[in-house]
């Protein structure tokens, strides 16, 4: 039988951390920063915030504590798709590169939104050429896997379909040949959701790789 799970990355496709990040410096530091580029994809040039080191860089830190992972605000529109693809019979895992001691903070992060009820999976981060979330979704075997960050496909086994959310194309690190990891692209999980539930996307393809972009 043909998995009916579908893996969603929570920063970026779920959950809007760049605007958690801007609340953390305003925690840390007394002002909401100041919005100098809307398309970057990273939130030090989205905020233009000066780096850190020192003393500074212990206090912005430690405002990313348990309160914030526990609350940032969702993407738009994110809980609307995630409702679609499980009203199409789809069960949602969200499978996050944050450490383990903070699988319950983000659990009540969705939950406090609305969000579907879904399994949460925390991998942790290394750097290498492997995808952190690569023997998660191994062993998770999803139909399909979504993200907004290219590195965490690499390594993904080919017959889960990868689709790339596109955000922020400043700065970008969602480009070059290895691009072609993406089965499709898409704006957002919206877009996303309608593509996949539409009949060009998954649920009219057989199971199985596919290069397709949408």
């Amino acid at each position: 039988m043909a998995s009916h799970i579908i893996a969603l990355d929570c920063d970026g496709v779920l959950l809007d951390y760049d605007r958690a990040y801007a609340s953390a410096w305003q925690r840390a530091f007394g002002e909401f920063p100041r919005e100098v580029e809307p398309l970057a994809y990273w939130p030090l040039q989205r905020w233009g915030v000066r780096r850190v080191v020192g003393q500074e860089l212990e206090r912005f830190r430690a405002a990313f504590d348990e309160r914030f992972w526990s609350g940032l605000p969702a993407v738009p529109g994110a809980r609307q798709a995630c409702e679609r693809l499980c009203d199409a019979g789809f069960e949602l895992a969200c499978v996050t590169a944050l450490p383990p001691h903070l699988a319950e903070a983000r659990r009540k992060n969705l939950g406090s939104l609305g969000f579907p009820a879904m399994r949460v999976i925390t991998t942790g981060y290394t750097r290498g050429d492997v995808s952190p979330k690569a023997a998660a979704l191994a062993a998770l075997a999803p139909v399909a896997f979504v993200d907004d960050y290219l590195p965490y496909l690499f390594g993904v086994d080919r017959s889960i379909h990868c689709a790339l959310i596109m955000r922020g194309p400043i700065g970008t690190p969602n480009a070059g040949p290895r691009l072609a990891l993406a089965h499709s692209q898409h704006a957002d999980l919206s877009a996303f959701a309608a593509w996949w539930l539409g009949p060009a996307g998954g649920l009219a393809r057989p199971a199985g790789p596919d290069s397709s972009r949408g």
